[in-house]
């Protein structure tokens, strides 16, 4: 499969300014995302940035970047205008890594594609085992109802906030990766956000609730995503051992 990685990157975030320009072990967060991305081998990687602080930051790395719109409503749209601005390549799937993901594991990326072998599958997310008893009724951790995974791979049927499904034995933390077929990615933007999207505060309930199949690659672990100074410090002491 022809595939290309767009890792939406804008400057201001709520509860965190600027941290996409983080500093981690001297190199910026951007470029932690980039560099894992790359790594990953499995297509071309274009940052989607809204502006020229990060734009030079991936210049500086020897990345490749996009200038989008800074009022897009999402990461999501942001992926879609760079992947308008590219000219629309001729690739099968497009993967949105966000842009605060620093000790992503390159492998996730090569896993995440592993659904489309099945050709029913308009888009594909990661998922892991919880094994936090706390997790489950976080509602910071997203959770996702799913049928019995084979070979590691389930359908999605829903995702939440709250602890689903219901008597469950094990749960499982939704990973904010996407990977997507254009044209499934093309309807996503076009439709209007939907209720369940806007009641649960979860983008990806859209593609369910018009009918696209979403399957999930279910990996090891989690990686540590960064919302907060807290965050942050976290990523700054575990990012010496995935150098």
């Amino acid at each position: 499969m022809k595939t290309l990685v767009i890792i939406p990157a804008r400057l201001d975030s709520t509860r965190l300014a600027k941290k996409a320009l983080a500093d981690i072990c001297g190199r910026p967060m951007i470029e932690w995302v980039l560099n894992k991305a790359k790594q990953a081998n499995v297509g071309e990687v274009v940052v989607a940035t809204c502006g020229p602080e990060i734009a030079a930051a991936v210049a500086n790395a020897g990345g490749r970047f996009i200038i989008t719109d800074p009022n897009l409503p999402s990461g999501t749209d942001r992926v879609w205008a760079a992947y308008l601005a590219l000219g629309k390549p001729d690739v099968d799937i497009i993967i949105n890594v966000q842009g605060d993901l620093p000790l992503l594991l390159p492998n996730h990326l090569q896993d995440i594609l592993k659904p489309f072998d099945n050709h029913n599958v308009d888009v594909s997310t990661l998922a892991t085992l919880i094994t936090e008893p706390s997790e489950v009724d976080n509602h910071n951790v997203v959770k996702i109802c799913m049928d019995q995974p084979q070979n590691n791979i389930a359908r999605a049927i829903y995702f939440s906030r709250a602890a689903v499904p219901a008597n469950a034995i094990n749960f499982y933390h939704h990973i904010g990766v996407y990977a997507y077929r254009p044209k499934a990615l093309e309807a996503f933007v076009n439709f209007l956000p939907c209720y369940l999207e806007q009641t649960e505060r979860l983008e990806q309930l859209r593609f369910l609730q018009h009918g696209f199949r979403i399957d999930v690659a279910i990996v090891e672990s989690a990686p540590a995503s960064v919302d907060t100074n807290a965050d942050l410090e976290r990523v700054r002491s575990l990012a010496p051992y995935y150098l």
